[in-house]
């Protein structure tokens, strides 16, 4: 008998979705469909891919109420929120399905007499992504629509958490008329997983999660010579400035630390506020977070929903009492949520004060609707705080001067650097990770150098 797989819904603790895990026939089966499936659609024209794919993501758009109430009952978000996740999985997959032409077109060095040169863009073959749940349609189109477009077949491992994301693209490729075996999902074991990464038959590897789990895959690939992309943790830092426009900044910044409940990669976990500022910056915010309603998701009036387990919620009370206990203030009082409670996933957000590196709040990826705010006097210090990391995903600037922006980002260790905003992935930009926040590139044009490899034709054309 196969193993099962239970998702275990936060709004309630109740099963929300069963199924059978797959086995070693079931990877051994798809991947020989995806190596078949492959050699076709790598030689299907990039205008009939185009079409396909655009097909698919209509049909997804138009489950849009429905893909939003699974998404809270699977990981909890607000449904007043969740629909926004269709849209931005629209923005991104028809941004690079529409640059697909440009990014694999062939690249001319130039003209050099009696010969024709130029370097094609060649699909690497079969594409394994493994994609969690915290946003789980927004990191997985990062991979698997350019994986498509470029050529290559893909097999989808979702989360536990939220596996009817994965049948839903599935279910959206199916309708659009994609190849049978060009993309296919299996719900799978950990272990399972490892062999699915490690086998010969698989070309490249999509990775969203965290550390160790960047680590896991890392070894699972050890015995091949193939490359991955890893987008692991993140602890991004905000430094708001003297010339900031300070409500602007108090509403996006807060906003950017407890949307999706702080569990985002790319959230808001530590605050650096000019002295200047500090004091009216953290009234503002305290008092804006102090509105939060906290509970159900399915309730359209929430919007803060639970963490997505009780042992994550455990984890942030974790780390907020022990900075309590080493000096740090908490602004906002737990008991005025009622849906709070201990041994639950219903977890109060905090803002602390009086915190330094000292502390795991500042310095451990929280995952959490937990933030500490210090005050800061220079722009040197802010800089050497937000590089005091083993992370380095984004960062954010508030400020009224780009150029201080711009001199302040080049020095910042981190894949992307905001200036008046934060907690977004534009599909035009690289989106990218430093130190342990991971290697290899997603969206932009760029992506498509990672999904491909480049073959060059040096023909002489006279003798």
């Amino acid at each position: 008998m196969s193993e099962v797989l239970r998702t275990i819904s936060p709004v309630d603790g109740s099963v929300y979705v069963e199924r059978p895990l797959a086995g070693a026939g079931d990877i051994d089966r798809a991947l020989d469909r995806a190596r078949a499936a492959q050699k076709s659609w790598r030689n299907t024209p990039i205008a009939t891919r185009q079409d396909i794919l655009r097909k698919a993501v209509a049909a997804f758009v138009a489950k849009k109420d429905e893909i939003a109430a699974e998404i809270s009952w699977q990981m909890g978000r607000p449904i007043s929120q969740a629909g926004g996740e269709v849209g931005g999985f629209n923005e991104r997959a028809t941004y690079m399905i529409d640059i697909a032409p440009e990014a694999l077109g062939d690249y001319n060095p130039g003209d050099k007499a009696g010969f024709n040169r130029f370097i094609r863009r060649e699909a690497l073959g079969v594409v394994a992504i493994i994609a969690p749940w915290n946003f789980p349609y927004l990191t997985a189109v990062n991979g698997v629509i350019p994986a498509l477009m470029a050529g290559n077949a893909v097999v989808l491992k979702h989360s536990h958490q939220t596996p009817l994301c994965a049948e839903r693209f599935a279910e959206a490729f199916e309708a659009a008329g994609l190849p049978e075996g060009v993309f296919q999902y299996l719900h799978l074991s950990h272990a399972d997983a490892e062999k699915l990464m490690g086998d010969a038959r698989v070309d490249f590897v999509n990775f969203t999660g965290s550390v160790p789990g960047g680590h896991a895959v890392q070894r699972a690939v050890a015995g091949k010579f193939i490359a991955t992309g890893l987008e692991l943790g993140g602890k991004d830092p905000a430094y708001i400035r003297a010339d900031v426009n300070l409500d602007h900044a108090v509403e996006n910044v807060i906003d950017g630390a407890f949307f999706n409940t702080g569990q985002s990669c790319c959230g808001i976990e530590r605050i650096y506020v000019h002295e200047s500022r500090f004091d009216a910056f953290v009234e503002k915010s305290a008092a804006l977070v102090a509105q939060y309603r906290l509970g159900s998701p399915i309730d359209p009036n929430t919007n803060l929903g639970p963490m997505v387990r009780t042992s994550s919620a455990d984890f942030v009370r974790g780390q907020v009492n022990e900075a309590i206990r080493a000096g740090a203030k908490a602004l906002i009082d737990p008991a005025k949520f009622a849906a709070n409670a201990e041994g639950t996933p219903y977890l109060a957000p905090q803002i602390l004060i009086n915190v330094d590196h000292s502390m795991r709040v500042m310095s451990e990826e929280s995952f959490g609707p937990v933030v500490g705010i210090m005050k800061v006097k220079t722009d040197e210090e802010a800089i050497a705080l937000m590089n005091d990391s083993e992370f380095g995903l984004t960062a954010s600037i508030w400020t009224a001067d780009e150029d201080a922006a711009l001199s302040i980002g080049d020095r910042l260790e981190t894949g992307t650097v905001f200036m008046n905003r934060a907690d977004y992935l534009d599909p035009a930009l690289a989106w990218v990770g430093v130190k342990n926040s991971g290697r290899g590139c997603t969206l932009s044009k760029m992506a498509y150098e990672v999904l491909t490899r480049p073959k060059s034709f040096h023909l002489r054309t006279k003798i």
